[in-house]
């Protein structure tokens, strides 16, 4: 039993950082109708720098508040100077340049910070509480993580069904032309998109980094998960990846603590097929009527 509790505890942690993740994917796919694969690398490029600016001696939080800051500038500067230019193409053209985007963040992420393994902080304890005299595999900082992810799905969701500028920023990804004409700045909706999807992949990058290792291609693995749990809990919906990341979370934790740790990949694609044959929108997609 107590096993069964610390594989559902570790799986709801991890989940949560492939729902802050697969909430980035979400938030960039209604901003801007693009699934970013560089979403990843810039997540992990902003981190590093939190691990710079926290080995200079100031707090965990500056570094922190660094991050952030830098992917919003980031997400904002490669949509203008990068994706803008082939946006006018086919919607395959902006995919293929976000997985150059992946590959040469990476080599720079080498070149600047090397690719050895470096130990970035926590900031809060990485002891499991104590319940009954027994500890659990739940730590502050696992708490501190839900409660992160929690609350970027409730800003997200506040965004794009409460307030003008996210009904403004899903017409100029759904209807272009249409906002235009109505008087929306469609470019600025676009950057803004990518502006704020990097604040939250800035996010996950610092959540799954913390009280752990990190190097170039530390994320990978979180892309892939994180991409699931999208899939999983419909690209449109920040609910939808709250739940998919949590249900992947779990899955794969009984997957690797009864099935052995080399299944977990496949576990994952086999979760992939399934729901792409039985609800290719996601367990929280909805279906649009169109008139014909």
């Amino acid at each position: 039993m107590q096993r069964f509790v610390d594989l559902t505890l570790n799986g709801i942690s991890r989940g949560a950082v492939y729902a802050a993740f697969a909430l980035a994917l979400v938030l960039i796919w209604r901003s801007t109708r693009v699934v970013n694969f560089a979403q990843g690398a810039m997540g992990m490029l902003t981190t590093y720098l939190a691990l710079v600016v926290i080995e200079s001696g100031l707090p965990y939080w500056v570094g922190f508040a660094v991050a952030l800051a830098a992917g919003l500038v980031l997400g904002a500067v490669l949509e203008r100077v990068v994706v803008r230019p082939v946006e006018k193409g086919p919607e395959l053209n902006a995919v293929i340049v976000t997985l150059g985007l992946f590959v040469a963040l990476q080599a720079l992420a080498a070149v600047l910070f090397g690719s050895a393994y470096e130990s970035f902080p926590a900031p809060f304890p990485l002891t499991g509480f104590s319940v009954g005299g027994t500890t659990v595999a739940f730590t502050p900082f696992d708490a501190f993580v839900v409660l992160a992810v929690l609350a970027v799905m409730l800003a997200l969701v506040a965004l794009f069904r409460l307030t003008d500028l996210g009904l403004r920023m899903r017409a100029s990804a759904l209807h272009e032309e249409v906002s235009r004409l109505l008087g929306i700045r469609v470019g600025r909706m676009l950057t803004l998109g990518w502006a704020l999807a990097a604040v939250v992949g800035s996010l996950a990058g610092l959540l799954i980094a913390g009280g752990s290792l990190i190097h170039p291609a530390y994320m990978e693995p979180v892309i892939v998960f994180g991409f699931v749990a999208a899939v999983l809990g419909g690209l449109d919906s920040p609910p939808g990846a709250v739940v998919g990341g949590l249900l992947i979370g779990l899955a794969l934790s009984y997957v690797s603590g009864y099935l052995g740790s080399e299944l977990v990949a496949l576990a994952a694609l086999a979760i992939l097929v399934v729901v792409l044959l039985v609800r290719p929108r996601g367990l929280f997609g909805r279906t649009t009527e169109r008139k014909v």
